[in-house]
């Protein structure tokens, strides 16, 4: 195992000002940070900037960008062949990571570091929902997996963070089943406050600035100026309704025919996407709107230049199904709209979805229900941008990273780690023997199986 630095937690070797250095802290994402991100990325980017004028921050990520900007150093590493993150959190004070495969989760519950757990995606429910229909071995095998690396977080973790108060009553209720609050974590924290609070999703604190180039209408040639643009800034993600979405804009597209779908995120090479994706343009194609009223931009937008998308269009439109993952997701797109300032149209049963219809952001209509989101839309077009100005920009205050990122700056400026929920259950630390089986299995051969498909 790797020694700890001597000079672990100073930002300099032979600092003997006696004044504590400006703590270290490691982020581990693996999807890529850089020009073009994912939800993960963004987050992981955004939480190190906000941190980085009161502590040294990297970014371990999954892409191969490597440089040093806005204060934050950025280290490439892969998940599955992960040897560039052993030093790295040898040398850390804390360490944020979603939660990790095997090796990496041992070298975590192994090390000096205060290691906080981000849960603000629930990927288990997600992996429910993305394998439906797949053989049912292979499907219980994954979900299983997934479980196994959710537990692992949750006896490895000091603190834990999550997106909204319905994210952190499912958390709550995980750590209860697995008798991880006790009565001495009861006594030193009742509320549970100080082990898992809410850091949400943010947006920067400046709204963006007005662009004549780089949006949709200098994407897709086929808008026009007059072209009244209702925009899904995101990927198509088999958890989400792209379907119903298309066909409301259909239906409005009769009675305003300069309505355009333009569906922002090119999401079709991912997994999570590909067949929803497919899907999405196969019906468009089948109703005749394929290219005319429906628009699919292919590839990422940059993420310096999804302003310039979300200031031309008249408004954003998201949809789901009625399922668990709906209950407990956090759309992290629809925030983009607040800083934006567009008008937010989306389906209800999420957290986002309450507080669009309680801030009077935009409007909500229930899951799959076309001609409610087509009426909905109608009269969010029909006010227009400016009459939800007022309460996006509030609501986009509320939500800069700055604020958002509060618990996450009060635990990393505590000098020594707390107990670990864990801790005060010993009896739960050792997992069953379905899990250390699945674990042998990663290690001694899967981990070199993925590693080489480079997953």
């Amino acid at each position: 195992m790797d020694a700890v630095p001597p000079e672990r937690g100073s930002d300099a070797v032979g600092d003997t000002s006696g004044a504590r250095a400006r703590p270290r802290v490691l982020f581990i994402c693996a999807d890529p940070v850089g020009e073009e991100m994912a939800g993960l990325g963004i987050r992981c980017w955004e939480l190190a900037r906000a941190l980085s004028d009161r502590a040294s921050v990297t970014v371990a990520h999954g892409g191969s960008d490597e440089h040093e900007r806005d204060g934050v150093r950025t280290v490439a590493f892969r998940p599955h062949a992960p040897g560039t993150l052993r030093p790295l959190i040898a040398d850390a004070d804390t360490v944020v990571a979603h939660p990790q495969w095997p090796l990496v989760d041992r070298w975590l519950r192994r090390s000096a570091a205060r290691v906080v757990i981000d849960l603000y995606c629930p990927e288990t429910l997600e992996t429910l929902e993305l394998l439906a229909g797949t053989p049912a071995g292979a499907r219980r095998q994954r979900t299983a997996i997934t479980i196994d690396r959710l537990h692992a977080a949750l006896r490895t973790g000091h603190n834990f963070m999550c997106a909204s108060e319905t994210q952190r009553d499912l958390w709550l209720g995980a750590m209860l089943a697995l008798r991880l609050i006790g009565p001495e974590l009861y006594d030193r924290d009742p509320g549970l406050r100080e082990v898992i609070d809410l850091v949400p999703f943010g947006v920067p604190e400046a709204p963006p600035q007005r662009s004549v180039l780089g949006g949709p209408r200098e994407a897709i040639g086929a808008l026009g100026p007059d072209s009244e643009i209702v925009l899904w800034n995101g990927g198509i993600w088999r958890w989400l309704d792209a379907k119903t979405a298309i066909r409301a804009v259909a239906a409005l597209a009769e009675r305003r025919p300069t309505v355009r779908l333009v569906f922002m995120g090119g999401s079709a090479q991912h997994p999570a996407a590909a067949a929803s994706t497919a899907a999405a343009h196969e019906l468009a194609r089948e109703l005749g709107l394929l290219d005319s009223v429906v628009h699919f931009h292919e590839g990422w937008v940059p993420y310096t230049e999804r302003g310039t998308w979300l200031m031309q269009a008249a408004c954003a439109l998201s949809a789901h199904a009625d399922h668990l993952e709906t209950r407990f997701a956090y759309r992290t797109r629809l925030l983009d709209c607040l800083w934006g300032g567009l008008p937010i149209v989306c389906t209800s049963g999420d957290e986002i979805a309450e507080r669009v219809a309680r801030e009077g952001l935009g409007a909500v209509a229930p899951p799959g229900d076309v001609q409610a989101l087509s009426a909905s839309l109608e009269r969010v077009l029909e006010r227009g941008r400016d009459a939800y100005a007022h309460s996006l920009r509030a609501a986009a205050i509320q939500q800069c990273w700055e604020r958002v990122a509060e618990p996450l700056a009060r635990w990393i400026s505590e000098e020594v780690p707390p107990r670990r929920p864990a801790d005060d259950a010993p009896e739960v630390l050792r997992p069953p023997l379905g899990q250390r089986l699945r674990e042998a299995a990663y290690l001694t051969g899967g981990r070199a199986m993925l590693a080489r498909r480079r997953v």
